[in-house]
């Protein structure tokens, strides 16, 4: 069974098991987290359930593993002969999740 939910303005499609960095989110390792936004769920003898825009009832339960940051990003700007050179670094908080159940609703 897989589900796809919505979660800091991103949508991911995850199954039981997997591993998934998501925009940073508030609690500890080891902390429960639930998205009650699923927009679909499927991969069952039945027909997909599609929500309009949300299926009722569906969520996606998870433990938090770990709180990171990502590689980093240069930004550079730049604007020729205007003496304009402006080099800027930044790395994306995330946090990593594991799937531990998905709830069809």
């Amino acid at each position: 069974m897989y589900a796809i939910f919505e979660t800091g303005g991103k949508q991911y499609r995850v199954k039981q098991g997997d591993l998934v960095q998501v925009e940073k989110l508030p609690g500890d390792v080891g902390a429960k987290v639930v998205f009650d936004r699923v927009l679909l769920v499927g991969g069952t003898a039945d027909a997909p359930a599609i929500g309009r825009p949300l299926v009722q009832g569906a969520a996606v339960e998870g433990e938090i593993v770990r709180q990171g940051r990502g590689e980093k990003l240069t930004i550079f700007k730049f604007k020729r002969r205007k003496n304009y050179r402006r080099k800027i670094g930044h790395r994306q908080a995330f946090t990593e999740l594991k799937v531990t159940a998905i709830r069809k609703g």
